[in-house]
């Protein structure tokens, strides 16, 4: 208990945890975007497919 309260205490670590939040939120985005985008982009390509055959 005493180690939790300690590291609340502390400011050392603040900026890792904002670094990972930072990291975990981009890549949550980049992920939702891509799922997105990516029935689009097999639409492109299928398109492409039936025009060279």
């Amino acid at each position: 208990m005493n180690f939790l309260l300690r590291v609340l205490r502390e400011d050392d670590g603040q900026d890792m945890i904002e670094y990972a939040l930072l990291g975990s939120f981009i890549s949550i985005v980049a992920i939702v975007a891509l799922r997105a985008i990516g029935p689009l982009v097999n639409t492109v390509y299928e398109g492409i497919q039936a025009a060279l055959t």
